[in-house]
């Protein structure tokens, strides 16, 4: 295959709602996809937990096998899921419990370290190697995308809990991913459902950035960068298409990890514009893996990135350098593939 069109897709990162790798994510691995989310359905987004029959049904052998076939496919493989301190938890009844926002407050920060560590030991033993958490917005007014899932107003207390998520996990052997980048202290809209724009001042911004900047001095491997038009940071573009807010990232907080953009298919990164465009407007931004519903057309969107290279819209070495943060990300999270391999 083109190497163009294989890095288009390697930078992709479909999510889908079941344990099944269907014809659809087969053709995405074979053609050089590495990153899979194992995502819930629309209705356990919004409840901020599993459905009872998702719960009921699925089993630790399900997840185990997914990643056998993905890896068997395409090598070293990205498998993540949300597993959020006080939000959703897709591995429900399969993993420990992480401790609810208010139990996490009342213990010590190595306490709440080990509990998050316990948790991805357990997903490393599934085949997960990415948590997209934690959630590291310092909330302080109405926010309903992140009611019920964020860690508060304050923002020392943020920090210490996201930090201690951080640890704790990557302690364990899976990557941990803070997001929203640059942050959402109050929304009116939620990006999910509507074109969001977060009115905030520069200062109102500052205790999520504090919290991001304590977060990489730490260590975490990823972040994801927001749905919404975050005024504060660029008035005209969501933060998944923002050249300004990765760049801030980058430079200004020296963050080298990789960058993983939010749900390309929300209206808050979409407005009005086609998926794949919104899909090379990222990478031309500055992000490597981009979030898209494997219902998307992943064939589509990986050859209108591979058209955009071609034509000069964007440039072939930032395609080139993405596709390499990905897969060494993959690589370097790859814990499973000896022991499968000699297993079989």
């Amino acid at each position: 295959m083109d190497e163009v069109l294989k890095d288009a897709y390697t930078v992709l990162f479909p999510a889908f709602g079941t344990l099944e790798i269907d014809e659809k994510v087969t053709r995405y691995l074979e053609r050089g996809g590495v990153s899979l989310l194992l995502g819930e359905s629309r209705e356990e987004y919004v409840a901020r937990g599993m459905s009872q029959e998702r719960i009921n049904g699925e089993t630790a052998e399900q997840f185990r096998a997914l990643a056998r076939t993905a890896r068997r496919i395409a090598g070293s493989v990205v498998i993540a899921v949300d597993q959020e301190l006080g939000g959703i938890q897709r591995l429900h009844s399969l993993a420990p419990a992480l401790p609810s926002v208010r139990e996490a407050q009342s213990m010590p920060t190595s306490e709440v370290a080990a509990r998050c560590a316990a948790v991805a030991q357990t997903a490393r033993e599934l085949g997960v190697n990415l948590f997209l958490a934690p959630i590291s917005d310092v909330v302080v007014g109405p926010n309903p995308w992140l009611e019920g899932r964020n860690l508060g107003p304050e923002p020392r207390e943020v920090g210490r809990l996201a930090c201690a998520f951080t640890r704790g996990v990557q302690a364990a052997g899976v990557a941990a991913c803070a997001k929203h980048f640059p942050g959402h202290p109050s929304a009116e809209l939620d990006p999910a459902l509507a074109e969001a724009i977060v009115d905030c001042t520069e200062a109102e911004l500052m205790p999520t950035l504090e919290v991001f900047r304590c977060l990489i001095a730490d260590g975490v491997r990823a972040i994801m960068v927001g749905p919404a038009i975050v005024a504060a940071m660029d008035p005209i573009f969501p933060s998944s298409t923002s050249h300004a807010t990765v760049s801030f990232l980058r430079t200004q907080m020296a963050f080298d990890g990789l960058v993983i953009s939010d749900d390309l298919d929300g209206p808050g990164i979409l407005w009005g514009r086609a998926i794949e465009d919104c899909a090379v407007a990222a990478i031309a931004a500055g992000v490597d893996l981009l979030l898209v519903s494997s219902e998307s057309g992943l064939d589509r969107i990986a050859e209108a990135i591979a058209s955009a290279t071609e034509k000069g819209n964007l440039e072939r070495a930032r395609l080139a350098e993405a596709a390499r943060r990905v897969r060494a990300f993959a690589e370097e999270l790859d814990y499973l593939r000896d022991d499968e391999e000699t297993s079989e």
